[in-house]
């Protein structure tokens, strides 16, 4: 028999990270945590609308260091727990710094800030370097009033926002998509 997707235990506004500790939903760590599925599944909608399959790839690369991500964030740091977590690892912050570098070569320099848009693609891949950037203040709010820094993950996500920055850049120009830039009232 299939397992229910509904267990019911949540219907009190608790859920238990991993290592069977309950917390309140509201709890700054399930907030982290959750921000980064909802980073994933802006990321899984990018994937979705582009048509490059390199990129597509590491998109998809890219969710998958989220999922490791979430699941270091899910779990009780008092506790230790019995399953086996992904690790991040340094060559993972190395290589959005690659990819960067590689879409950087490609673009002309940036002479000045640009408003998110110019295609449907290329916003919400902007909206996704927002939720990035709003994971990245919930998991440093986390990490430095619950335990020791993790920089790592700080840096992977830090660096994350970066990518898909330039990835705005780089899939607007390949789509000719008009980079538009702001304009300041003086």
């Amino acid at each position: 028999m299939a397992m229910k997707i509904y267990t019911k235990t949540g219907d009190r506004g608790t859920t238990s990270l991993i290592g069977g500790t309950k917390v309140l939903k509201s709890h700054e760590r399930i907030e982290a945590y959750g921000t980064v599925d909802e980073l994933n599944a802006n990321i899984g909608l990018c994937r979705d609308l582009i048509t490059d399959e390199n990129i597509k790839n590491t998109l998809k690369e890219l969710q998958d260091r989220l999922f490791t991500i979430g699941s270091a964030l899910a779990c009780d740091p008092d506790k230790d727990t019995k399953m086996k977590i992904p690790d991040l690892t340094p060559e993972d912050v190395l290589f959005l710094e690659q990819e960067m570098d590689k879409m950087d070569a490609t673009l002309a320099p940036l002479q000045f800030f640009i408003l998110p848009g110019g295609h449907p693609t290329v916003s919400h891949i902007h909206i996704a370097r927002c939720v990035c950037r709003r994971t990245e203040r919930l998991v440093v709010a986390l990490l430095s009033s619950d335990e020791p820094q993790d920089n790592l993950i700080v840096q992977y996500i830090n660096r994350l926002s970066d990518y898909l920055f330039m990835l705005g850049r780089y899939v607007a120009r390949a789509l000719n998509a008009e980079e538009i830039p702001w304009k300041p009232r003086i």
